[in-house]
């Protein structure tokens, strides 16, 4: 049976990913700050004179990583098409507990949330997360409210020549 995939499902993410990119190399190339994208790890299937194939395998890591301010800093990118909440179930397990644990230890750790209905990102810092995901864990709702972003985010946005300067809204 032959697989099939959404493209579009596929690329979820990639808009917001590249106005990242293109923030972190200004961050660095300024002297701001050095954050990378983690690179998606991938299992080598075979090598038949120079034909490669293989797959992506699922991320233990989130999607960035770095410095600024002589601290670490972990966050993931997310988009959400809906106007209304932003679905806990985008994050994985795995990704909750990597920014919990380098929060506990001091690290900058959030989410980037974009709303692209809306055209509006805002950065989620993990304490929010966290009390959204243990309510969730317990039974609770299983999203965070857009409202919530508007009351206990701050809105990214560009400015001062940043695509999105995000790192304004870290400290």
């Amino acid at each position: 049976m032959r697989k099939t995939y959404s493209r579009s499902h596929a690329n979820r993410g990639a808009s917001l990913e590249r106005m990242v990119d293109i923030t972190n190399t200004q961050y660095r190339n300024k002297g701001v700050a050095d954050i990378r994208k983690v690179p998606t790890p991938v299992q080598i299937q075979s090598n038949v004179r120079g034909r490669v194939t293989g797959y992506t395998q699922k991320p233990e890591w989130v999607d960035y990583s770095g410095v600024h301010d002589g601290r670490a800093i972990v966050f993931d990118a997310k988009e959400t098409s809906s106007r209304t909440s932003f679905p806990l179930s985008n994050i994985s397990e795995h990704q909750y507990d990597l920014l919990k644990s380098w929060y506990q230890k001091g690290a900058h750790a959030f989410l980037l949330v974009s709303f692209t209905k809306l055209v509006e990102v805002f950065l989620l810092p993990f304490g929010r997360l966290q009390e959204a995901w243990e309510r969730a864990k317990k039974g609770g709702r299983k999203s965070i409210p857009y409202n919530d972003f508007k009351l206990y985010c701050d809105q990214v946005k560009s400015e001062n020549g940043y695509v999105l300067h995000y790192l304004k809204h870290v400290g």
